[in-house]
């Protein structure tokens, strides 16, 4: 089958298994990946192999700049420093942990006595950046509290360049192309900040494009070039193309949407980006399952789990470290949060792109991949099948799509009823006749009825109703004073000190809320 056919026929299946998914209530990426197996279990499909050119070139790029365009600059500002934390201190420790629990192991098992500790680095390099799609998904689904949801969005959109470079300087000092420790760090400073740079001035540009445009699909092209540009820019200048990538994409969310004529520009600009993320995503879980070999897993099921194990327990020391650092602060966050933070830091596409990167001739390269996909299955399978579960168990989550569904139905009859006064309006205004506007009437109100015997069946916890009205209104209320707070030290009325002072105070009270679920 040629690919371009067998391409088409990997979109019909993606589309078929996210209807079904959403209709069982399981997260389409592992229902993707599930079929993804069977397709290649059975070989029944001829599809492109995943290459870290293909990977790389293709999928990574709009991925990452779809999920950067999201991210507001407040919420990262505000949680900058824990998610600075996830994202290299993190990184580093969860690859030198990693290295640290499955080494010792592992020279207790044949064929793999002879790993040593720069391996056993290149593997932890390459499981150390989480990839929750599915997880985030279902954050939104079920209510999960917006700060916890920012905090595992912004580390696994931010970790992916710490874990390349880490990777790309470990095999570099594998082949010898870096000769002391202090190099490397200067080698991953380097390829940060200038990958960055690179990110920021290329978003700035874009940004200043974008000004005043009125045509959708020029902005939309736009932001084509600058999510591909960045990262082809910094790749060819031997810095971290998805750090650059993250930082266009970020600047481009916060400043060129904000120059845009209509609000419709940047509706259809993001749409345009959510559709480009499902199809990719859907591509990328498909061609992972094709491309894991069953039967060399099954002959490697020890290591496998070794290696899951070691990852695991490294994810644990990082955020419960990251917790503990935080605690006695105004950004500490409820020790539960450790526990979803851990489980669900799911891998996926970066640590294959990672591993098939590694050259033919690299003796290891056929075991690190091996290691590498039976790591990225297990997560899939084993956490993101039960971190909903956890997190009704732990309490974090609450019925919350009781409550919207009260809500929405509510709302619904509250816009009938508008409808119905603005017919009546028209007919007092001779605009229709009354007997067109009492037919309009009858119709809208038959749905009124059909509404409110929904609403009389819908019985969400009256305690879970008022808790959730409670937290959404002292939010608000709250924000209105850090607004008034904010007027009354640019009219000159306190100065700075006590501003700061006082906004401290109240963006403590707004974290305490957001832990809380608000």
């Amino acid at each position: 089958m040629p690919y371009e056919t067998a391409i088409l026929v990997l979109f019909v299946i993606a589309s078929v298994v996210a209807v079904a998914a959403r209709r069982v209530n399981l997260p389409y990426t592992i229902a993707l990946m599930a079929v993804g197996i069977v397709l290649g279990a059975l070989h029944l499909l001829n599809a492109p192999h995943l290459t870290r050119d293909l990977l790389y070139d293709i999928f990574l790029p709009p991925l990452i700049f779809e999920a950067a365009i999201h991210l507001r600059g407040d919420d990262l500002r505000r949680d900058f420093w824990p998610i600075a934390t996830l994202v290299v201190p993190g990184v580093i420790l969860s690859t030198l942990a990693t290295a640290a629990v499955m080494i010792p192991i592992s020279h207790y098992l044949p064929q793999m006595h002879a790993l040593d500790w720069a391996v056993g680095i290149l593997f932890g390099a390459a499981v150390a950046a989480t990839d929750p799609v599915a997880v985030v998904a279902l954050f939104k689904r079920l209510g999960v509290p917006r700060r916890l949801r920012i905090l595992m969005e912004s580390e696994s959109l931010l970790n992916d360049g710490t874990a390349i470079v880490i990777f790309t300087i470990v095999w570099a000092f594998i082949h010898g192309d870096l000769a002391t420790p202090q190099d490397a760090v200067v080698e991953f400073f380097r390829v940060v900040g200038l990958g960055l740079l690179v990110g920021v001035i290329v978003g700035f540009l874009t940004a200043v494009a974008m000004q005043n445009l009125d045509d959708g699909m020029i902005v939309i092209t736009l932001t084509t070039v600058a999510a591909y540009g960045s990262f082809l820019i910094a790749d060819r200048l031997g810095v971290s193309g998805v750090m650059s990538t993250v930082a266009a994409g970020l600047v481009v969310g916060q400043r060129g949407f904000t120059n845009t004529l209509f609000p419709s520009i940047r509706l259809s600009t993001e749409n345009f980006w959510e559709y480009i993320a499902f199809a990719m995503n859907s591509l990328i879980f498909l061609l992972m399952g094709l491309a894991i070999d069953l039967k060399m897993l099954w002959q490697l099921w020890p290591f496998v789990l070794l290696a899951y194990f070691s990852m695991l327990v490294a994810r644990f020391i990082v955020v419960t470290g990251t917790w503990g650092v935080f605690y006695p602060t105004r950004l500490r966050f409820p020790f539960s949060w450790t526990i979803i933070l851990g489980w669900g830091g799911l891998r996926g596409a970066l640590s294959m792109v990672l591993a098939l990167s590694l050259p033919d001739h690299f003796i290891y390269k056929n075991l690190i991949v091996t290691l590498v996909f039976g790591v990225v299955l297990l997560a899939l399978f084993i956490q993101g099948l039960t971190i909903s579960g956890i997190l009704r168990w732990l309490g974090i989550v609450t019925p919350l799509s009781e409550i919207r569904t009260y809500e929405e139905l509510k709302t619904k009859i509250t816009l009938l009823h508008n409808t119905q006064d603005a017919i009546e309006r028209l007919r007092k205004r001779h605009m229709i006749s009354a007997q067109s506007a009492e037919k309009l009437k009858e119709e809208f109100q038959k749905q009124i009825d059909t509404v409110l015997e929904d609403l009389q069946k819908a019985t969400p916890d009256k305690e879970t109703l008022l808790k959730e009205e409670r937290l959404r209104a002292k939010r608000r209320l709250l924000m209105d004073q850090k607004n008034d707070l904010f007027e009354l030290y640019r009219s000159g009325t306190i100065d700075y000190g006590t501003y700061e002072a006082l906004k401290n105070e109240i963006d403590g009270q707004i974290f305490a809320l957001e832990n809380e679920g608000a």
